[in-house]
């Protein structure tokens, strides 16, 4: 809570380097020495992934317990979610994450030989203290709370960018998609540095913002879900884009090479204000009649080619958000019914509910917002 008000460009939080957890922390650390001799050298997150296992199996022996308390036990990125909660997700999040998983399964069995290579420093099997499950709780505390901060290169890490810092105290700002911050270290003061580029009045909560980004790369990277976010919005895979196109178009495979050929089939989406430009547009090429293909060029420059085609892909885009509708509250009472059925999922489960709930009110509103663009053509 803000004690006094803060006016744009006021400091939120100044936080010193000898505060912020890097490589360089590692390095000097007890494990610095293991670092140096292991060969190929281990990532900048390898090594900030091990500093945090060590130090929460060190317990109160630890200096950084006081940082190491505050972190959750558990995380909610896709990645820790139950399988069958995962495949609730929709379809473009669902593989995300499912890959977000292969990944970090294909990090643990690939650090196992630096780990064994720690024995010494423990009294117990370092198999137990490095598992895959405090690897996971490791990768995601990195992940999920570490700001952008550039190291330069050392000979006894990875050639992988060393862009990661924990900073204690600053990770615990929540996020708001209204808001607007400046962060990065200031190299002259030696400190890490957020000023608000948004007033904030005494006793509100001050926020800080992760960037731009759509409910389903908060929930991927960060494991959760805004409401109301203004960046949320539904993708719309190719497959759906020609589920309600005329089957007999001889020209179909040639308009989708056409928007693969000039990037017009991915990031197509529909938004609190409607169907994107993106989308729309890719409709408009797709509903394109023999006689007007030789005009797509036009469409992708955003030129109207005729009424017949403005018509035709707003009646498409409305049966795609439709069918979307009808797929989301069939996906929530699902939902609804395993909350009833597994009680201990049911945090995992409100997750995707509020996920698939806010889906639902942007759908929403674009059916409502086609509908009247489709009245101008009636």
């Amino acid at each position: 809570m803000s004690k006094t008000s803060l006016q744009a460009g006021q400091m939120i939080i100044s936080l010193p380097e000898s505060c912020l957890l890097t490589t360089d922390t590692v390095i000097r650390s007890y494990l610095g020495a293991y670092i140096a001799k292991w060969q190929p050298p281990p990532s900048p997150l390898l090594a900030l992934c091990a500093f945090l296992v060590s130090e929460k199996h060190a317990g109160n022996q630890s200096p950084w317990k006081p940082y190491l308390e505050v972190l959750p036990e558990a995380y909610t990125c896709p990645v820790c979610l139950e399988p069958e909660v995962v495949n609730l997700l929709p379809r473009p999040l669902k593989a995300k994450a499912r890959e977000q998983r292969t990944h970090v399964r294909e990090f643990f069995t690939s650090s196992r030989g630096f780990f064994s290579s720690l024995q010494p420093l423990f009294s117990q099997a370092v198999e137990s203290i490095f598992s895959h499950s405090a690897l996971l709780w490791a990768w995601c505390t990195v992940n999920t709370r570490a700001v952008y901060m550039k190291r330069p290169p050392r000979p006894c890490l990875s050639a992988e960018p060393d862009t990661y810092a924990l900073a204690p105290y600053l990770d615990l700002l929540n996020h708001s998609p209204r808001v607007q911050v400046k962060a990065a270290f200031n190299e002259e003061t030696r400190c890490y540095e957020i000023r608000t580029a948004t007033s904030c009045r005494k006793h509100e909560e001050v926020f800080i913002c992760y960037g731009p980004h759509d409910n389903h790369r908060l929930l991927l990277e960060y494991g959760f879900v805004p409401v109301r976010n203004p960046h949320a919005c539904v993708y719309v895979s190719e497959d759906t884009l020609v589920k309600y196109l005329p089957s007999t178009d001889k020209q179909m495979n040639k308009k989708i090479s056409i928007l693969k050929d000039h990037d017009f089939i991915e990031n197509l989406t529909f938004g609190w204000d409607g169907p994107s430009w993106r989308l729309l547009t890719a409709l408009k090429l797709l509903c394109l009649e023999a006689e007007e293909f030789t005009c797509w060029k036009k469409v992708l420059l955003g030129e109207i080619i005729s009424d017949t085609n403005e018509k035709t892909s707003l009646d498409i885009a409305q049966k795609i958000c439709h069918y979307f509708i009808e797929e989301t509250n069939a996906v929530l009472q699902k939902v609804s019914h395993m909350k009833d059925e597994e009680s201990a999922l049911i945090n995992q489960l409100t997750l995707v509910e509020t996920l698939w709930t806010e889906e639902l009110k942007i759908l929403q509103a674009s059916a409502e917002i086609l509908s009247s663009l489709q009245t101008a053509f009636t």
